[in-house]
């Protein structure tokens, strides 16, 4: 197998996953009539207003010429609102970016996530990278298939898949197929791959630098990549050398978590709506000891243990109980959780999550059961946040 410049080794495999269209496939998930409609999903917009810009339009809207980051009013008048006075030809519907309804979806996927990479770095809400250690070049395109079947059972949603030695290379490839799309390239394919893409889908490539690198006579990668590097130095700096690697799929980075994580959970589905006692504790049980577990791997204490209940059709309910100071106990987190999720004996439930929050990665010194009990079991913190069609019913709990 060929060595490419620049990479460590020819059997580092990256995976790059990215959510198609993430906020209008959330708002879809709550609204499924919506699907297949032309949607766009607005900052600072509200209902029936012409304030705010695009947050993220569905592929059906950009047909109509809708792009993020443009104004909603020039989105208005490019593909009017559906309701009210029915407008003439095609007309689309518009809804208010709501984050924190988006942030419990992205809790869904992130633990397949969790579970399908070495290590996984998170760059957004609905992105991300993998590592996926020695997994065979033969076996990529199964992995990535599998991956793309479980978020979509687990979260609802659709993510398009790129797996490539690189990170650079793992990204455009997740982009080329959009949407629901899965594009494996193995070593010796990463040149042949690169060299049609047009120059301004390149990291850091802007309208202007595009513009300049035509000016040059570059319009592909594959060009870019053919030309000597002191040529895009001397135009563009250190930025050049970037661009010039990238070009020939030379991006040695390691992916890397983003920091210490500021949560850890396990959520598990059930294949029907699970109505016994004993069925729903059995599954708590599973997930206190699963996070335990990732906790304790990470010399991780923890503050908060919480509980998420997903009941028929999406209503996501979160509880959680706060300790005097950070501990290392699965004991307490099994107990604690089972007793949260008492409320919810009576209820069927499509899925449940454990979770462990204001996590301390330096600080040993741990509460005793003692002080919590004495202390801990007054501070209730409650969040209903429930996936309904009416607005404003949302509030953040944010999984980092």
């Amino acid at each position: 197998m060929t060595r490419l410049p620049g990479i460590e080794s020819p059997e580092r495999v990256v995976c790059h996953v990215d959510v198609d269209c993430f906020y209008a496939a959330c708002e879809r998930l709550r609204e499924p009539e919506l699907e297949g409609e032309p949607l766009v999903v607005g900052m600072g917009y509200e209902p029936g207003e012409t304030h705010g810009a695009v947050a993220t339009a569905s592929y059906e809207a950009r047909e109509h010429g809708v792009e993020s980051a443009m104004a909603i009013s020039e989105a208005l008048e490019r593909l009017p609102r559906r309701g009210g006075a029915d407008p003439v030809g095609p007309s689309g519907f518009y809804r208010p970016v709501d984050m924190a309804f988006y942030e419990s979806v992205s809790e869904d996927v992130r633990p397949v996530l969790s579970t399908a990479g070495e290590t996984v770095r998170n760059v957004s809400i609905d992105e991300a990278y993998l590592d996926l250690g020695d997994i065979e070049w033969a076996a990529a395109g199964s992995f990535g298939r599998s991956l793309k079947r479980e978020i979509e059972a687990d979260a609802g949603v659709v993510a398009s898949v790129g797996i490539a030695p690189d990170m650079t290379t793992a990204k455009l490839a997740s982009d080329a197929e959009k949407p629901d799309g899965l594009v494996v390239v193995d070593p010796e394919s990463v040149r042949s791959f690169l060299a049609p893409i047009p120059v301004e889908e390149l990291h850091g490539v802007g309208p202007v630098t595009a513009s300049e690198l035509r000016s040059m006579g570059f319009e592909t990668a594959g060009e870019i990549a053919s030309g000597p590097e002191s040529v895009f130095v001397d135009a563009f700096g250190e930025r050049g050398r970037d661009l010039y690697a990238q070009a020939r799929g030379e991006d040695d980075r390691a992916v890397e978590p983003k920091g210490e994580p500021k949560s850890l959970s396990s959520e598990s589905a059930f294949t029907d709506a699970a109505g016994t006692r004993e069925r729903k504790e059995a599954k708590v049980r599973d997930l206190a000891t699963e996070v335990t577990t990732r906790a304790s791997a990470k010399d991780a204490l923890y503050r908060t243990i919480g509980i998420k209940v997903v009941t028929p059709p999406f209503d996501v309910h979160t509880r959680s109980r706060s300790l005097s100071g950070p501990v290392d106990d699965p004991e307490l987190v099994e107990r604690t959780a089972l007793g949260l999720l008492s409320e919810f004996a009576d209820e069927p439930v499509r899925k449940l999550g454990v979770r462990l929050s204001n996590l301390s990665f330096d600080d040993r010194e741990q509460a005793t059961i003692s002080e919590w009990d004495s202390h801990g079991r007054g501070g209730d913190s409650r969040l209903d946040r429930r996936r309904r069609v009416e607005r404003g019913q949302a509030t953040l709990s944010r999984f980092e």
